[in-house]
């Protein structure tokens, strides 16, 4: 008679026993979006994992998890090594800027996780009131040079790509921009809608609803080229500032130590979405771009995205605010 002992290392040598055994997912997932929700994390969040549910046979759960420009939320999931049903929705705030930028960061944005795939890439969008006499950057930084702290630009945290890209423009414009954070992209909208600050530094995917009710007006565009979603708005060279282009991107990570064969499940499943024509045109719509980086390719882009930053952030003397 087999012991218990044989009996088991007998049957990981059998295929199907050992699929059985391994199986996943057996609960829910939690996908952890670090930002709050209406936000551009949480829109491609939503638009990916509503399609996940039935073909992995357990329901996704996506939880916003916002604070210190994306940190917060990152830190659950390096803190949870190992928990093969928790995934986020990594960023250039929490993954490229953040870690940089803070004191005492609690990861390592490279090795606390396992990084699957970079999901889409989009543009920041300079914005005002389309009740404000400023229809171009020129007359926004005539405006702050005349009033030198006065203009105000808004965005959805501190450590976020629209924090760090209203800096940027400060210094290659030779002004100063009063930055105001708030908890998430909805309250900055409304601030600036409702007239309480001059301008608005926010993702394209977020803002870009405003921009085609014509509660917003688009001023520059911060990627080296046009939106395809905004083929009249210039870029940052194009209206008189150059040196400012900056690309918003948002990946798809785990927990480190994540098992390769849930990490290629993963990886197999986000790429077949992102090929999908349904969710190109839902991004399209949105003015993202669907990316084709995987893991690998991923991983360097945050290794080069937290040297670029680290660089700006110490040249510029930025701060956390």
């Amino acid at each position: 008679m087999l012991s218990r002992r044989t009996f088991v290392i007998a049957a990981a040598a059998v295929p199907g026993i050992a699929r059985a055994q391994t199986a996943w997912p057996t609960k829910p997932i939690r996908w952890i979006v670090n930002f709050p929700p209406a936000g551009a994390a949480d829109i491609l969040s939503r638009t990916l994992t509503e399609r996940f549910g039935t073909r992995l046979g357990q329901p996704i759960v996506v939880e916003n998890k916002p604070g210190a420009g994306g940190l917060l939320g990152a830190d659950i999931v390096a803190k949870a090594k190992g928990d093969t049903h928790l995934v986020m929705m990594s960023s250039a705030a929490s993954h490229g800027i953040g870690p940089v930028l803070y004191k005492d960061v609690p990861y390592d944005a490279l090795a606390d996780f396992t990084h699957i795939q970079l999901v889409g890439t989009f543009p920041s969008v300079l914005a005002v009131n389309s009740a404000s006499p400023i229809k171009t950057v020129a007359q926004l930084i005539d405006q702050a040079r005349a009033e030198p702290g006065k203009v105000t630009y808004g965005s959805g945290g501190n450590g976020t790509m629209n924090h760090l890209t209203g800096q940027v423009l400060a210094r290659q414009a030779g002004v100063t921009l009063t930055h105001v954070p708030y908890r998430g992209s909805a309250p900055a909208m409304n601030d600036l809608m409702g007239g309480q600050i001059a301008a608005l530094m926010e993702s394209l995917p977020t803002a870009i609803g405003h921009f085609t009710s014509g509660r917003m007006r688009p001023l520059a565009v911060s990627e080296d080229e046009r939106s395809p979603a905004l083929p009249d708005v210039p870029t940052f060279r194009e209206a008189g500032v150059a040196g400012v282009v900056t690309t918003n991107w948002f990946g798809f990570s785990a927990t480190v130590d994540l098992p390769a064969d849930i990490a290629k499940r993963w990886e197999t499943e986000i790429a077949t979405e992102l090929r999908s024509d349904e969710v190109k045109e839902k991004f399209a719509r949105i003015g993202v771009r669907p990316s084709t980086v995987d893991g690998r390719g991923y991983a360097a882009l945050i290794r080069n995205e937290l040297d670029r930053w680290r660089e700006v952030i110490r040249a510029g003397n930025i701060r956390a605010d």
